[in-house]
C-alpha cells in the first residue's frame, strides 16, 4: 500500500516583503503544513528558467514565488520576474507540464492571512493535479539549459550551467 499523496510546496520568498511576512505567520502563533518549504532569497528574478524545472525533477510538486510586488526595492525586478515566469509558464504548457504548478504572488511583511491564503491555495491546486512527472520536468529543464547553451556568449564556459565543468 502506497503512502497518500502530499504535495511539496516550495516557496521562495523575497528577503525584504514576505519572508517577514512568513516570518510572521509563527510570531502570531499560527501554522502552516509541514510539507510547504520556505527558501528565504534576495530576488527570485535571479533564479534561472532551469532551477524551478529542476526543483520540480527532484519531487517539490509547486512552486510558490511570494515577492514584494511592485513595492521590490530592486528596479525593474518584479517586471523581469513577471516576464521569466511568462516564459516558463509557456514552456510548460507546451511541453506538458501544468502552468498551475507554479505561482507568484506579492506578500508584505505583515501579510500573515494572505501567506496562508497562498499556501493554502497552491496546496488544494497540487492535491486536485497530484504528484509532479519528475521525467517530464527533467526533459524540460535538459531542453532549457540547452536553450541556455545555445545563447552563451562563451561556449566553452556554457558546460558549467549543467553543474560543472567535468
Amino acid at each position: 500500500m502506497s503512502d497518500p499523496f502530499v504535495p511539496k510546496i516550495l516557496v521562495l520568498a523575497t528577503d525584504k516583503c514576505a519572508y517577514p511576512g512568513a516570518d510572521a505567520v509563527g510570531k502570531a502563533h499560527q501554522e502552516y503544513p509541514s510539507n510547504v518549504y520556505i527558501l528565504r532569497v534576495l530576488s527570485p528574478v535571479l533564479f534561472p528558467e532551469d532551477f524551478y524545472l529542476r526543483a520540480y525533477s527532484q519531487g517539490i510538486d509547486g512552486i510558490l514565488i511570494a515577492a514584494c510586488g511592485s513595492d521590490c526595492p530592486y528596479h525593474g525586478a518584479y517586471d523581469r520576474l513577471a516576464v521569466r515566469i511568462d516564459e516558463l509558464t509557456s514552456r510548460m504548457k507546451s511541453g506538458g507540464l501544468e502552468i498551475e504548478r507554479i505561482r507568484i504572488t506579492a506578500i508584505c511583511t505583515v501579510c500573515i492571512k494572505a501567506f496562508l491564503k497562498e499556501i493554502a491555495q497552491m496546496s488544494d491546486h497540487l492535491y486536485q493535479l497530484g504528484p509532479v512527472n519528475r521525467e517530464l520536468a527533467e526533459q524540460l529543464r535538459r531542453e532549457s539549459v540547452e536553450r541556455m547553451q545555445a545563447k552563451a556568449r562563451f561556449p566553452r564556459l556554457a558546460p558549467a550551467l549543467q553543474g560543472g565543468l567535468g
